[in-house]
């Protein structure tokens, strides 16, 4: 798999929202951030308790991604987690 630390380093440096969707309208294409978003969206409704059928049928997702979702939301250590418990103390 590919190193991210360098992109990694780069994003962590911009703190400007607006900054951070303009690299993303630059480097991704439109399904690619299609992709991400339906990610992000599965994640959130796994935080949310939404039942993995139910996200199935609304995203129209497999249940092995949703099933993966759900792991990574299942450890202490996700940073998926943290950012999704950030979102929900705004």
């Amino acid at each position: 798999m590919p190193d991210l630390s360098e992109l990694s380093e780069n994003l962590a440096g911009i703190s400007d929202p607006a900054v951070i969707n303009k690299f993303f309208d630059e480097i991704l294409t439109d399904k690619e951030k299609k992709d991400i978003l339906l990610r992000w969206e599965l994640m959130k409704k796994l935080k949310d308790g939404v039942p993995q059928r139910t996200i199935a049928s609304e995203l129209g997702i497999s249940l092995c991604k949703i099933t993966r979702g759900s792991k990574i939301l299942k450890s202490q250590e996700s940073v998926v987690n943290k950012m999704l418990n950030n979102t929900a103390n705004k």
